[in-house]
């Protein structure tokens, strides 16, 4: 659906954030895009949705480039970047102004997720707390039932109760024909939902994969002082209160719990041997 071929980005002309960047997102998931602060995840969704401009290689939906903005693509793509405004607005008003740009918008489907993150359809924008803001632009960009659907750090300003939602209404939203790709610093707000895992490190994809694959070749160990030793290959380790939590190698039939800090600290700390195993 969505493919990135080649495509090199730069702030300044002598200095690449981007370098001939392959990457293709498939319909049907929901992508974990993780990465350090400054690696490029905002930057990349921006480029993705045609906010930013590319100056090398290709980035294109069904074939179309989205550089060039044609309502088609456009119609059918919706970001919400960390930082975002809403006009001083009703939010009926801003509904009957912003829907009419989505052919596929389900007025219906936004009462319902209106209602579920329990919010007052009669309230003006402005008049929101920051959570009620993302949570009121979460809901109108999954009405829209755009095929492709891009969200930076979602989860910020959003309670508990708030997060749990969230993760239910994009498990119920995700079908063959969607596809959401979601950066995130709050790993652990998105356990269970994302599937692949990629992440992006000074600018390069340096990890593309499904869970599936994770789990059955890698195990996430914790040890205690006394049984320090893992049996396998440990590819990373951290230590932790009592003892240390190890990413090794997969030995046994029983899978073990994937813990999303530590694929991610593991995998910035031993690229190149993590991949190769997964890939082997």
């Amino acid at each position: 659906m969505l493919n990135i071929k080649e495509m090199s980005f730069a702030y300044k002309r002598n200095k690449n954030l981007f370098e001939n960047l392959e990457l293709d997102i498939a319909s049907g998931n929901i992508y974990g895009l993780l990465g350090k602060n400054g690696a490029g995840k905002s930057t990349l969704l921006k480029i993705m949705s045609g906010l930013l401009y590319y100056q090398k290689g290709s980035v294109t939906i069904d074939g179309l480039d989205v550089a060039k903005r044609l309502p088609k693509v456009l119609s059918d793509i919706y970001i919400i970047p960390e930082e975002f405004y809403l006009p001083d607005l009703s939010m009926e008003k801003y509904i009957e102004l912003y829907s009419v740009f989505y052919p596929k918008f389900n007025e219906s489907f936004l009462s319902d997720l209106i209602k579920e993150f329990g919010l007052d359809r009669g309230k003006k924008l402005h008049s929101l707390s920051y959570g009620q803001k993302k949570k009121f632009i979460i809901a109108f960009a999954i009405a829209t039932e755009c095929s492709i659907i891009l969200m930076d750090e979602p989860t910020n300003g959003l309670d508990i109760p708030s997060k749990s939602k969230f993760r239910k209404i994009i498990a119920s939203a995700i079908n063959d024909e969607r596809t959401f790709v979601i950066s995130t610093h709050q790993v652990r707000d998105l356990e269970n939902l994302i599937d692949p895992v990629i992440i992006i490190d000074e600018g390069r994809i340096i990890f593309n994969e499904f869970i599936e694959t994770i789990s059955s070749k890698l195990s996430f160990v914790k040890t205690d002082k006394e049984n320090s030793k893992a049996k396998g290959k440990v590819f990373y380790t951290e230590t932790v209160f009592g003892g240390n939590y190890l990413l090794t190698e997969r030995l046994s039939d029983e899978e073990s719990p994937l813990d999303f800090e530590l694929l991610f600290n593991a995998v910035l700390s031993n690229t190149v041997e993590i991949v190769e195993h997964l890939n082997n």
